[in-house]
């Protein structure tokens, strides 16, 4: 008995030193990607607790104060909230501790890029205090976390932006006529892709023999953005290219599908209700995935030369820096020394975390997680539903405004 309590004791202070030793090993360069770490174990919490906290949670007097004990789907979607909750109290959190870090001699640049044991102790308290808050508060969090997917949409959209211009101007400035090819082959695979898309959405959501007149409209309006896309882009004054405005007409028609798949299940216009537990599996792991992709590659691209997270008082960053010779080592020991701006909006940065972990959440919890009276699930399919149509709108409107915009105000950089 004396040794397996030695022996458990040897494991734990291992356990913890393995730990100390993984978290001080993160640097400035790595802590963005640190924090990419644990959104995506935010991620894999909520999903385990989706599958195995449900019992636990019927037995919490606070939580199950139902007349009537609500379904197993709702504890589900409940545990997942309260992670998401946790995490979002997290991120937003150091989203106002990091308002207004100018450089790097303030002390909030330190806590943002050090204090690693510390902030993961501070998340798992946050992600527990979740599980002893009341319902009404995890419920008014479920309706604010639409709103706030709604805007992480947004946020999803100028990445993608900020993505396919760089992509269209590295192959452009090979300046090479396999490159060109590759552009016009890479647009005609989304356009296609798009129209073929757009087909399916008409053969699933607009039924014959019933008004499907809102269906039929919100596919239309799509068709008209991919049109609309190519018709300005190409435009001799705007001088754009192809390839953006064929990947944003493939997306608004993604947006438009998860739209219409989101709405109610005993809607008669909604022919895919029948395989709702395969389309909802298969939005979820597309949606899961471009989320992380999203907020990785926020990460990565903070402080570049396009990135919206490089705050107006910034030097663009990116660019190439000289290496230091040797003999000039004690010239870079000064250099260390300096005051030097940030190179990406800190609050910003933390701030996309906070929407995406809203996202994610509706994301497992199919959009549906409202308790009515009785603890019976109610079915808000159409606030899910105008959220996603509307981001499709607005990401048209926006990738319009970014063609247009430098020909209303020329002596302004965008």
């Amino acid at each position: 008995m004396w040794a397996a309590s030695c022996l458990a004791s040897c494991c734990a202070a291992c356990a913890c030193d393995t730990c100390r030793a993984a978290v001080s090993g993160i640097s400035r360069r790595s802590a963005r990607i640190a924090y990419c770490g644990l959104f995506a174990l935010s991620l894999i919490v909520a999903w385990i607790l989706r599958e195995v906290a449900a019992p636990l949670m019927e037995k919490i007097p606070w939580i199950n104060h139902f007349h009537r004990t609500p379904d197993r789907e709702w504890f589900e979607t409940d545990a997942v909230l309260r992670v998401s909750l946790g995490n979002f109290l997290f991120f937003t959190t150091l989203a106002i501790l990091m308002m207004g870090v100018r450089n790097n001699k303030d002390p909030r640049d330190g806590v943002h890029h050090g204090g690693w044991m510390m902030k993961i102790i501070c998340w798992c308290l946050l992600v527990v205090f979740a599980f002893f808050l009341p319902n009404e508060i995890i419920s008014f969090y479920e309706t604010s976390s639409k709103f706030g997917s709604g805007l992480f949409l947004l946020v999803q959209v100028v990445l993608l932006l900020d993505f396919v211009h760089r992509w269209n101007d590295t192959w452009v400035g090979y300046d090479e006529k396999f490159w060109y090819i590759a552009l016009f082959v890479v647009s005609l695979i989304c356009y296609v892709a798009a129209f073929t898309f757009s087909a399916l959405l008409f053969h699933w959501f607009t039924k014959s023999g019933q008004d499907c007149g809102l269906n039929t409209f919100f596919i239309v309006m799509s068709l008209i953005f991919a049109f609309a896309f190519a018709i300005v882009a190409l435009h001799p004054a705007v001088n754009g290219s192809i390839l953006p405005a064929s990947v944003m007409s493939l997306y608004c028609m993604y947006l438009c599908y998860t739209g219409l798949a989101s709405e109610p299940r005993d809607y008669e216009c909604n022919g895919l209700h029948k395989n709702y537990k395969a389309v909802s599996t298969s939005t979820l792991t597309f949606g899961l995935l471009t989320t992380v992709l999203s907020v990785v590659y926020s990460a990565v691209r903070a402080g570049s030369s396009t990135t919206l997270l490089s705050p107006p008082s910034s030097p663009r960053a990116g660019g190439q820096r000289p290496l230091l010779p040797v003999e000039k080592a004690a010239e870079a020991e000064e250099e260390k020394d300096k005051v030097k701006p940030v190179t990406y909006s800190y609050s910003f940065f933390h701030l996309i975390f906070s929407l995406a972990s809203m996202y994610s959440a509706m994301l497992l919890t199919g959009w549906s997680t409202s308790v009515g009276e009785g603890g019976k699930l109610v079915d808000v399919g159409w606030p899910s539903v105008w959220v996603r149509i509307s981001t499709g709108w607005a990401t048209a409107a926006l990738y319009i405004w970014s063609l247009v915009a430098p020909l209303l105000f020329p002596d302004r950089e965008f």
